[in-house]
């Protein structure tokens, strides 16, 4: 069973809120899901979105593959760019110090 990120519905009807969730691929879309990673509000302008990036990053790690969705989302928070930099060993530039500067 291989774990997916992908959105899970909880809004009311004509108003969709979704919870980004790591779950199985076989469970249904509003099913029992392994972990919450964050949210997203379509309906506000602009689309509300809060992802906790840890917990993205722990399922990425542990092999979890987002769906097209997930992966939109996840791409216009800068997170995938930030996997991919983490993945390839690089890491982000520190502050400089005191004696540096």
């Amino acid at each position: 069973m291989a774990v997916k990120i992908r959105l899970k519905r909880i809004g009311a009807k004509k108003a969709p809120f979704y919870r980004l969730v790591a779950a199985t691929d076989n469970v249904p879309r509003d099913g029992k899901t392994i972990d919450e990673l964050g949210y997203y509000n379509p309906l506000k302008n602009p689309p509300i979105v809060n992802i906790n990036e840890e917990q993205v990053f722990l399922w990425l790690r542990r092999g979890a593959i987002p769906t097209d969705t997930a992966r939109s989302l996840l791409r216009n928070q800068g997170l995938l760019q930030k996997w991919d930099a983490m993945r390839k060993g690089k890491t982000e530039p520190s502050a400089p110090t005191a004696a540096e500067g």
